[in-house]
């Protein structure tokens, strides 16, 4: 009897310790491939596309007017975009505000407000065949003036579907620090790395476009809550479109700023990631050997990743109990992985992260790292729940952002 429960034991060991060491060495691929410079697919066509910049909001009165004007202020020929405004629940005086603007505006007051329930809305109620493409932000985004312009290159017969570069605009608590570098490793692994591999990028949910016509019948089959994102990545995968990723075209997102929505946002991810990993893991594996269909099995691998806090955190755990109590068994291999891992978001941090702010905030990697597992224990039905988080507009701190981008972006072409 013995015996065989120690047989059980390591052959139980094993499995987990394959099933870490594959993640770790799967990102550490993606890290290395980002190193290298992406050229993106590149649109041969002269064509100026016209664009319905689609902003879903639930209750933002504070922020929207702001965000409603940045958007305008795009350096691209005011015939060819419109910005929709889907303003869920606002107080009257705010549509009146809005009206005012070069705006289209709808006012809805859904009994049960979803992301996909706003656009769909918008998208029936835009008139047909004045658009070429649709490009979404959420309510606190802030598109970089030459966004749109950046994007239009990537359309072709190919690629259906371009994601944008998100980054934070505000680095204002050690969270938002923590989830400015999160976003950023997700960047580095999961959309230019992958595209070096010629890959799909993956999607984040906002400053991303889509080819018109084929988003608005997607989206008549799309009604979710949570993880509307990788709706659309699955049906694009499935259907054999690419996705392509500008990393020089900026969107800026407001980070979360305290445990609380940091703990809500990582719940919500969780649960949709498991929902998607039971919903297609088997779908993929078939599509791959019947198909050869290579994406969507990829993008079913990610759904049976650990997140990378919780990876990070548990590696680091039980390696110290292996060279500490014996157990788990061969504490090098452990120790091999989790270097790995380390090594792999490393290299996927930019270097203007190399900073005392940035040691700050990683003091609260194990706060971090305890909600990211109370959120595991509480992710049945999180997805399927709308939960608001409301955000803020701080004109100063965005126009430092987005001078600290823009001079980046010419250091970077001065050197080529």
């Amino acid at each position: 009897m013995n015996e065989i429960f120690s047989t059980a034991a390591g052959t139980a060991q094993l499995i987990f310790f394959l099933y870490l060491a594959a993640t770790s060495f799967y990102l550490l691929i993606f890290a290395v491939a980002s190193l290298f410079n992406l050229t993106t697919s590149g649109n041969t066509s002269s064509k100026t596309l016209r664009y319905a910049v689609l902003i879903p909001c639930f209750q933002e009165d504070e922020v929207i007017l702001e965000v409603a004007r940045e958007a305008l202020e795009q350096q691209y020929p005011s015939t060819h975009f419109d910005v929709v405004i889907i303003a869920d629940h606002f107080r009257a005086e705010t549509i009146d505000q809005l009206k005012k603007l070069p705006l289209i505006v709808f006012d809805v007051n859904f009994e049960i407000s979803t992301k996909t329930r706003a656009i769909n809305y918008a998208l029936r109620n835009l008139p047909d065949g004045q658009y070429d493409a649709v490009c979404i932000l959420d309510a606190d985004n802030i598109m970089e003036s030459d966004f749109l312009s950046k994007i239009s290159n990537s359309f072709s017969d190919r690629y259906v579907a371009v994601q944008g570069h998100r980054v934070a605009k505000n680095m204002n608590t050690s969270f938002a620090v923590l989830d400015a570098i999160s976003e950023e490793i997700n960047n580095q692994l999961f959309r230019k790395g992958q595209r070096i591999f010629g890959l799909s990028s993956a999607l984040i949910g906002s400053a991303m476009a889509f080819e018109y016509i084929y988003f608005k019948k997607m989206m008549a089959e799309v009604e979710v809550v949570g993880g509307f994102d990788k709706e659309l990545e699955i049906k694009l995968l499935k259907s054999g479109f690419k996705i392509d990723y500008v990393p020089d075209a900026y969107v800026f997102d407001e980070k979360v700023q305290n445990a609380k929505v940091f703990s809500q946002q990582r719940r919500r991810w969780l649960s949709a990631q498991v929902h998607y990993f039971g919903n297609h893991f088997l779908p993929a594996t078939k599509a791959l050997f019947k198909q050869g269909n290579v994406e969507y099995f990829n993008k079913a691998i990610q759904y049976l990743q650990l997140p990378r806090i919780l990876l990070l955190g548990v590696l680091f755990l039980v390696t110290l109990s292996s060279f500490l109590t014996g157990f788990p068994i061969q504490p090098l291999w452990w120790l091999a992985a989790f270097a790995t891992t380390v090594l792999a978001l490393l290299i996927s941090v930019p270097r203007r992260f190399y900073h005392p702010s940035t040691i700050i905030a990683l003091l609260y990697l194990p706060i971090g790292f305890f909600y990211m597992f109370l959120s595991l224990l509480k992710i049945r039905g999180a997805n399927k729940k709308f939960i608001h988080t409301k955000h803020t507009y701080n004109a100063f701190q965005i126009k430092k952002r987005k001078d600290f981008f823009t001079h980046s972006n010419e250091k970077h072409e001065n050197r080529h």
